[in-house]
């Protein structure tokens, strides 16, 4: 990976981990404020479970987020196909998959009552399905690293066998 690339992938994720942290402390704050304040649409959806799942869903994407730094530090390292990189990757696929359940949870949390169109319910289960299907192609993507690693180690032994015969 070149270091302008490198360079704005940080800026990136640095930009997108402020803006979250800022979301989520908006949302706490939003849990706080009186209800009455946001109209009657608002008085109607339940405050603190739609905070609350907003909450841990931006927390998903922070996850994501982390783990993505660390996983372009260990492609600027070399050393991104090893053991240790399966940790990383595995989080993330759980992040997503996590984000995926909160959306349908959210959903059902919206699905009753008049506040929310049942379309845009049925969005939001639509955008879940594509979470989650995000987090199998990451679990996908792991299955590739897997053998790169296994092809990595078994090259580094042919490579030692080869030393030894020369």
């Amino acid at each position: 990976m070149g270091r302008l690339t490198d360079f704005a992938l940080r800026c990136v994720i640095v930009a997108l981990l402020a803006g979250a942290l800022f979301l989520q402390v908006l949302m706490l704050v939003l849990i706080f404020r009186d209800p009455g304040s946001g109209g009657a649409d608002a008085a109607e959806l339940p405050r603190v479970p739609v905070a609350l799942i907003v909450v841990l869903g931006i927390g998903c994407a922070e996850t994501v987020l982390t783990c993505v730094w660390r996983l372009a530090a260990m492609a600027r390292r070399g050393t991104v196909f090893s053991r240790p990189a399966f940790r990383y990757v595995d989080l993330v696929t759980g992040a997503f998959a996590g984000a995926a359940v909160l959306l349908w949870a959210l959903g059902a949390v919206l699905a009753p009552g008049e506040a929310v169109a049942p379309g845009v319910v049925l969005l939001i289960g639509v955008v879940g399905l594509a979470v989650f299907g995000v987090a199998l192609v990451v679990l996908v993507l792991r299955t590739l690293l897997a053998q790169a690693v296994a092809r990595d180690v078994q090259a580094t032994r042919m490579q030692a066998e080869l030393d030894e015969v020369i």
